[in-house]
C-alpha cells in the first residue's frame, strides 16, 4: 500500500478591499457654537457631501434641526440657472438663442437666457440701485411672474441704463425674473411645478420652494426676517416669486443638490442635468465671454473673482459658491469632490465670516478621510 502524503491546499490571494472612509469633523462644532454664542444667533445648520460617500457630515445648533426651513436669499440663483439648463437638455429652450425666440414680447432682441443667469444681459442689476424703479415688481408678491418679467424686459424707461449684452457684469436684479418667465413659457409649467419636476421629485427633497418674502415682513431686506420662524405658512401665496432670492429649503435638500453637481448631474437614478450642462453652469463666463475688456479683462468683482451661471468662482482655489444675504453659504470643491452648505438666519457678513472659519477645517477632514 502506497503511503499517504499530505498536501497543502492551493492558496488564493485575496486583495483587501479598502474600508469606508473615516471622517473626523470633531473640530467643527466648537467653532460653530462659539460663533453663534458670540453673535447671539438663533442657531446654524451645516451639511457636507462627498462625491463617492454621499452625506459625510450633517449637524445643527440652537433652534435648527433637520426639519428647519430657512429663507436662503441669493443661494436661490443656482437653482434658477439649473432649471434653464435642464430645459435646454430636453430641447425645450436654447439658452444661447435670443429670449425673443421663446417669449411673446418685444424689446432687447440680442439678450439670451444664458446671459440672464450669468448677470451679463446688460439689464440693470442690483448695483448701484437695488430699488430700480422700472423693475420694482420683482420684490412684490402681487401680480404674476409673467407680467413682472414682461414689464422688466419691455419697458422703455430703462433705455438709457441698459448695456449691450456680454459687455458688463451686473449682479442680480430683474434679469432673473425674466429667466424664470422664459422657463415657464418654454416648459408650459409654473415655477412651482418646475421646481417639483426638476428637483423635488427626482432628488427626493423634503422642502424646496419659492416665494417673494421681501415686502412681507417688517424687517430689513438684508436680514433673515425673524417673523418667518422656519414656517412657510407665514408667507402669502404668490404667483410672482422672486427668482434671484426667494427660495426656502432645509440643509438636507440643499446638500442633495450639491451632491447632484458632484455626481455629473445625477440624483440617484435620475439624470437631472447632463454632465455638459453641469460643466457650463460652473464655467467662468466672466472670463471666457468678457476677457479683453480692459488690461485685466472684464471681471465680476476683482481680478480673483469670476461668475458662471448662479455660481461665484474663486479663481485662486477654483471653489464655486452661491452665498445669500441672509447668511447661507453653499460651496463646491469640484477638484477634490466635495461640497458644503452652511446656513444661518442672519446677514450675509455673518454667513461669510463663519464659512471662512470652516473652509480649511472641512477641507482637511475630507482630504484626510480620502487618503
Amino acid at each position: 500500500e502506497e503511503p499517504t502524503v499530505a498536501t497543502k491546499p492551493p492558496t488564493t490571494t485575496v486583495e483587501a478591499e479598502p474600508g469606508p472612509a473615516i471622517y473626523d469633523f470633531a473640530a467643527i462644532s466648537p467653532i460653530v457654537q462659539d460663533f453663534i454664542d458670540k453673535k447671539q444667533l438663533n442657531g446654524a445648520g451645516l451639511i457636507v457631501v462627498q462625491r463617492d460617500d454621499g452625506v459625510v457630515y450633517h449637524d445643527h445648533w440652537g433652534d435648527f434641526g433637520p426639519d428647519r426651513i430657512s429663507l436662503i436669499a441669493s443661494s436661490s440663483k443656482m437653482l434658477v440657472a439649473g432649471v434653464l439648463m435642464h430645459l435646454h437638455d430636453r430641447g425645450l429652450v436654447d439658452v444661447d438663442a435670443p429670449v425673443l425666440d421663446v417669449v411673446p414680447w418685444d424689446g432687447n432682441p440680442d439678450i439670451t437666457p444664458i446671459q440672464l443667469v450669468s448677470n451679463t444681459s446688460g439689464l440693470v442689476g442690483l448695483f448701484p440701485n437695488p430699488t430700480y424703479g422700472p423693475y420694482l415688481c420683482q420684490y412684490l408678491p402681487i401680480g404674476t411672474l409673467q407680467d413682472c418679467a414682461r414689464q422688466i424686459f419691455t419697458t422703455t424707461e430703462d433705455d438709457a441704463d441698459v448695456a449691450p449684452p456680454d459687455t458688463e457684469f451686473r449682479y442680480g436684479g430683474g434679469q432673473w425674473q425674466v429667466a424664470g418667465a422664459v422657463a415657464e413659457i418654454a416648459s408650459g409649467r409654473t415655477r412651482a411645478e418646475l421646481i417639483d419636476d426638476v428637483y423635488v421629485q427626482p432628488c427626493g427633497l423634503d422642502v424646496l420652494a419659492f416665494n417673494n418674502p421681501f415686502a412681507q415682513f417688517n424687517s430689513s431686506p438684508f436680514t433673515h426676517p425673524p417673523a418667518f420662524g422656519g414656517d412657510p405658512g407665514t408667507l402669502m401665496a404668490t404667483d410672482n416669486p422672486n427668482l434671484e432670492g426667494g427660495a426656502y429649503t432645509t440643509t438636507g435638500a440643499y446638500g442633495a443638490l450639491l451632491l447632484m453637481y458632484l455626481r455629473d448631474g445625477r440624483c440617484g437614478e435620475h439624470q437631472v442635468l447632463s454632465p455638459g450642462s453641469v460643466d457650463r453652469l460652473v464655467a467662468d463666463r466672466t472670463l471666457v465671454v468678457l476677457e479683453g475688456g480692459d488690461a485685466d479683462g472684464v471681471l465680476a468683482y476683482g481680478v480673483g473673482t469670476g461668475y458662471g451661471m448662479g455660481w461665484w468662482i474663486d479663481r485662486s482655489t477654483g471653489w464655486r459658491s452661491d452665498g445669500g444675504a441672509y447668511g447661507s453659504m453653499p460651496w463646491l470643491d469640484l477638484a477634490d469632490g466635495y461640497g458644503a452648505y452652511l446656513v444661518l438666519e442672519s446677514i450675509s457678513g455673518n454667513g461669510r465670516d463663519l464659512a471662512e472659519r470652516l473652509y480649511d477645517v472641512i477641507e482637511e477632514a475630507v482630504l484626510a478621510a480620502r487618503g
